[in-house]
């Protein structure tokens, strides 16, 4: 039956959500539940709800007044094992569920209800739960509200998503730069659905969309498991070979590098040059290689946002014990001092690396 999960319930109303679970937040603070209320996680251990063990986060990260709350796992406060919807908790993957049959494929991102989705997947899932945790100087922001983004859905579940920069949308805060072209930004597919052709079928739908552009770009620097996946798809799709770019912001002539000139030379891009660069001669030593396997995610290609620097919330927003700061940091802003925010972007579950230390906005 529709209607059982968050995003097919939840109005369109973020403020009318963030008020109810502001409301929420505050019994727990002052202690006035009824009784002691306890939340079962998968593994059948059971969680008391206190504000200690709850945050507030942020959704979009240009729209700080847009959160939602959290509940971690007091055994590894780093991990968010539910959230506070309609006046219920509710299992993270469960919040990744439908019960719409409409929801199939890939749709893009409208509801408010669909943008937590999408933040879950982004910071949660990909942020916390599937990715190589040795990085530890990796942040996570969430999208921003304007974000241009498309969830790919399957069997009842969201399974990844991608996003784009739009062609004429501003490269960041504080600049009045525009992109001069569509670019293909953030892609990730959860673990288990990786392999099965997903990553390609994204960028085929990047491309379909918008059909009556000339150029089209990849967002710089190109991982080599993002390298493999334009592989198969330029080879597949000969017509798309002329319109595909490598392309640093905003994505004139000079900051760009032909990808299907890439693959025709058997190497993917050296980590450390640029689209455009006089010595951008697809010299570097070494072949592209494919991903090792479904759960490979060591290298991570950030997406760079403003070197904007967080600023610790007040127990209210993160009522969460500091051990918990360093990575809900991203979503809560309780990032430690000192830190430039960076939100990672990935593909087809498999992140990709920025070597660069510029941070480059997300529009």
């Amino acid at each position: 039956m529709i209607g059982v999960y968050p995003v097919d319930i939840l109005e369109d109303d973020p403020e009318r959500h963030r008020e109810a679970a502001l409301a929420y937040y505050a019994t727990l603070r002052e202690g006035m539940q009824p009784s002691e209320e306890l939340f079962s996680l998968p593994t059948g251990e059971q969680v008391k709800l206190k504000a200690s063990s709850v945050c507030f986060c942020t959704v979009h990260r240009d729209e700080p007044q847009h959160k939602i709350l959290v509940l971690v796992n007091p055994q590894d406060t780093k991990t968010v094992v539910a959230v506070y919807i309609k006046e219920s908790w509710w299992p993270t993957e469960d919040v990744l569920r439908t019960s719409d049959p409409a929801r199939e494929g890939l749709l893009k991102v409208q509801s408010f209800g669909e943008r937590i989705v999408l933040f879950i997947l982004n910071v949660v899932i990909f942020g916390r739960l599937e990715r190589n945790l040795d990085d530890r100087d990796m942040f996570f922001l969430p999208h921003s509200v304007k974000e241009q983004a498309k969830i790919l859905w399957r069997d009842g579940s969201a399974v990844g998503f991608y996003t784009t920069k739009r062609k004429g949308s501003l490269c960041g805060d504080g600049t009045g730069a525009c992109y001069l072209l569509p670019v293909f930004d953030t892609v990730f597919v959860r673990r288990m659905y990786r392999r099965q052709g997903l990553g390609m079928a994204m960028l085929q739908d990047f491309c379909e969309t918008f059909r009556e552009d000339e150029a089209l770009g990849v967002s710089w620097p190109i991982s080599p498991a993002m390298y493999q996946v334009c592989r198969k798809f330029l080879l597949a799709h000969p017509e798309e070979r002329g319109r595909l770019w490598e392309v640093e912001p905003p994505g004139a002539w000079g900051q760009r590098g032909s990808i299907w000139l890439k693959v025709r030379l058997q190497q993917s891009p050296p980590p450390d040059s640029h689209p455009g660069d006089a010595n951008d001669d697809m010299s570097s030593q070494g072949q592209t290689t494919p991903d090792e396997g479904p759960g490979h995610s060591e290298e991570g290609k950030k997406e760079r946002t403003p070197g904007e620097r967080e600023e610790r919330k007040s127990d209210q927003d993160c009522g969460v014990e500091e051990t918990a700061a360093g990575w809900l940091g991203g979503a809560c802003g309780a990032q430690p001092a000192g830190k430039e925010a960076k939100r990672t972007a990935v593909e087809a579950g498999l992140a990709w690396e920025s070597q660069q230390k510029h941070l480059r906005p997300s529009s």
